[in-house]
């Protein structure tokens, strides 16, 4: 074979592949900005890099969500009464979640406000938190059946929390990464109303300075399952992977209990958390 026929031959080999790779994107229903989330992941499936901002958009009041907003990576940050950027409580998130809402490709820059707030079952995928300023979402559906689930994305500078678990259900955080964090989940320790809560974390990259990945009250039946957990920057193991507390409806301080893997709140293996 010649050194023309040959060069042809490899041009054509490679526009086939990326031919099968849109084919099979589009059998899957992945176009658009799912095609750049995806592309956005690397194998071990946390992102690769953080994106860069296309455009931004100052929110003076928060941005009610029924049904799929796609923020495709624009950056949102607070204006006006969200302009705050302080650890205050009772702050309001840039983005409200109805039930059952999915938010996607959304950059949250600084002032951050209360970031968002799921009030049912929702989505957040391929959202980026540069600056987390209370929490950078919190979850606060009622019912026992609800899903909330985190799929891609990174927050950082998170002086407390990333994401707070106030209601009922089941998180699942996978394919995130968290860097310079206080916790990077908390089940409300201290809310009026109480609840069990189930947390799923997996495929985490997580960068210290940070305290705890997982904080759950055993009390209340939670349970924290970990799972491909990366640790960087830690070779003396001080970030925490799973405390338990005993929590309370009083709004006082929960006391701390136990750490580290029991079989029962706190589920994982050693051969689940490496360090990088």
């Amino acid at each position: 074979m010649t050194e023309r026929v040959e060069q042809r031959v490899r041009h054509r080999r490679r526009v086939t592949g990326r031919r099968a790779v849109i084919a099979g994107t589009a059998a899957l229903g992945l176009t658009g900005a799912a095609v750049l989330t995806t592309t956005l992941l690397s194998s071990a499936g946390a992102a690769a890099s953080w994106p860069t901002a296309k455009g931004s958009k100052a929110v003076p009041s928060k941005i009610t969500v029924s049904g799929t907003y796609d923020g495709r990576l624009k950056k949102f940050f607070g204006s006006g009464a969200l302009a705050n950027g302080s650890q205050k409580e009772g702050q309001d998130p840039i983005f409200e979640l109805k039930d059952g809402a999915v938010l996607k490709n959304v950059i949250i820059g600084t002032p951050g406000a209360d970031g968002v707030h799921c009030i049912g079952s929702c989505t957040l995928e391929n959202v980026w938190w540069l600056d987390v300023g209370e929490d950078a979402a919190s979850f606060k559906g009622k019912k026992s059946t609800a899903v909330y689930k985190v799929i891609g994305g990174g927050a950082r500078s998170a002086s407390d929390k990333v994401f707070q678990f106030n209601g009922a259900g089941r998180l699942s955080i996978t394919g995130f990464r968290v860097e310079n964090f206080g916790k990077l989940v908390r089940s409300c320790g201290n809310c009026r109303t109480q609840y069990k809560r189930t947390i799923v974390i997996s495929d985490i990259d997580a960068t210290v300075p940070g305290k705890v990945l997982v904080g759950v009250n055993a009390n209340y039946g939670d349970t924290a399952t970990l799972s491909r957990i990366r640790i960087h920057g830690d070779p003396k193991k001080k970030l925490k992977p799973c405390v338990r507390f005993k929590g309370n409806n009083m709004g006082k301080e929960p006391t701390e209990i136990g750490r580290g893997a029991d079989g029962t709140t706190c589920k994982f293996s050693p051969s689940d958390i490496t360090y990088k």
